[in-house]
């Protein structure tokens, strides 16, 4: 495949779809309560944003670039593979746009067939599996890879340790799309192995087993869908390094590591489990800024708070898991989840289903806290911040938030 055809730094079209992502994405509420020190106090209701929240990074760069590529090959027949992020109303906007979303899993049997010189594929953020990646750049079909460069930080480390002959422990969902994607960079070198622990539960089922052995075959009933081809955990759990998803649970994710540091150490000492045990931190920044921005709201007192985000989208569910502790919270995935001022439309942590529930916000004055996912756009924090304030009868020019502007 030509290199021109390969693109995973954009087009340098970014001062031309500024006024598009503006439009779409943008909220004068939000930066006007940012303004206010992430405090907005009424009489009625106050409301404390958290500090971060929102794009981050990787997910600024995946929308830009495919904004970009839509300006750059208009007419042209332009597939992205999966989600770009996990948010409803951003892939709604490319739909919109006339970008075709398509499963990874629906083209990687045909990918070589389906795809010719006139295609434009998108690589979303989570990453491709390595074999899919491959097959796209034989195609010469245009390229355009908008893979987070947290995620490329964990596919080195996972490839690294298949070269060395170590198995990649892998902290994450085997149903995520960055999961499964970094899973198959450990198949690149040799007999690279993979398995794959969503919680600390199954990180010490994997640590009774490295310490003491067990019945194989319940062990790979139990991890049936989360490991490598031809995984033996009587052979590939004597060396290991541990990766993660990154955007898990931060805190957990590191517990992880420390459980299997530890078995390694029980079954092999402390000098020996130095060869065969290694781990790098790799929830990503912008993850754990958010995490601790959740944490560092919950250190005065909330009646409530709200967490706006896709359902899909882990990050945002781990955000909520942590509020729950501290307070009552709610995952929902816009404005529209607040069907009126008693009734909101959620989904509780660890669900996979919404439910409504009655009596959301309090009668009283109520100190409301607001936080978003990585993958949430700063107007639908906005109009959950409005739907709020409409509850309480305030609006927005008494609450200093109206925008002057035309737009």
């Amino acid at each position: 495949m030509p290199e021109d055809s390969y693109f995973p730094r954009g087009f340098g079209l970014k001062t031309v779809i500024a006024g598009s992502l503006q439009r779409d994405y943008h909220s004068s509420i939000v930066a006007k309560i940012r303004e206010l020190g992430f405090r907005l106090i009424t009489p009625a209701v106050e409301i404390r944003l958290a500090e971060e929240f929102g794009f981050c990074y990787g997910v600024d760069r995946a929308v830009e670039y495919a904004y970009e590529t839509v300006e750059k090959f208009p007419g042209r027949p332009i597939t992205l593979l999966g989600e770009i992020i996990h948010n409803p109303h951003v892939n709604a906007r490319l739909r919109e746009m006339g970008v075709r979303i398509l499963l990874p899993d629906e083209v990687a049997k045909d990918a070589a067939t389906r795809f010719g010189k006139n295609d434009v594929v998108i690589i979303p953020a989570f990453g491709v599996p390595a074999p899919l990646f491959a097959t796209l750049r034989e195609t010469g079909c245009v390229l355009v890879d908008t893979t987070c460069g947290s995620v490329l930080n964990v596919w080195k480390n996972v490839e690294r340790y298949a070269r060395d002959g170590l198995t990649s422990v892998i902290h994450g969902k085997y149903t995520h799309e960055e999961t499964r994607a970094t899973a198959s960079w450990a198949l690149r070198h040799g007999p690279g192995q993979y398995l794959i622990v969503r919680d600390m539960p199954e990180a010490q089922i994997v640590c009774s087993y490295i310490r003491r052995g067990g019945d194989r075959e319940i062990f790979l009933a139990r991890f049936e869908n989360a490991v490598s081809p031809g995984f033996d955990p009587d052979r590939h759990l004597d060396r290991i390094g541990v990766a993660n998803q990154t955007t898990m649970l931060s805190s957990e994710s590191l517990a992880i590591a420390e459980e299997l540091r530890r078995a390694m150490a029980d079954r092999y000492g402390e000098e020996a489990s130095g060869e065969r045990f290694r781990a790098f931190d790799t929830i990503c920044s912008a993850t754990q800024d958010r995490q601790d921005a959740v944490m560092k709201l919950t250190r005065e007192p909330l009646d409530l708070m709200l967490i706006i985000g896709g359902y899909n989208s882990s990050n945002t569910n781990h955000l909520v898991a942590i509020a729950n502790q501290f307070t009552r919270a709610y995952h929902i995935e816009n404005a529209e989840s607040l069907l009126d001022c008693d009734r909101i439309r959620h989904k509780p942590v660890g669900a996979r289903e919404e439910i409504v529930t009655d009596g959301w916000l309090p009668k009283r004055r109520a100190v409301v806290g607001v936080a978003a996912g990585a993958s949430t756009p700063n107007n639908k924090i906005g109009e959950v911040i409005e739907g709020i304030l409409v509850c309480r009868g305030v609006t927005l020019d008494q609450a200093g938030l109206s925008d002057p502007s035309p737009s």
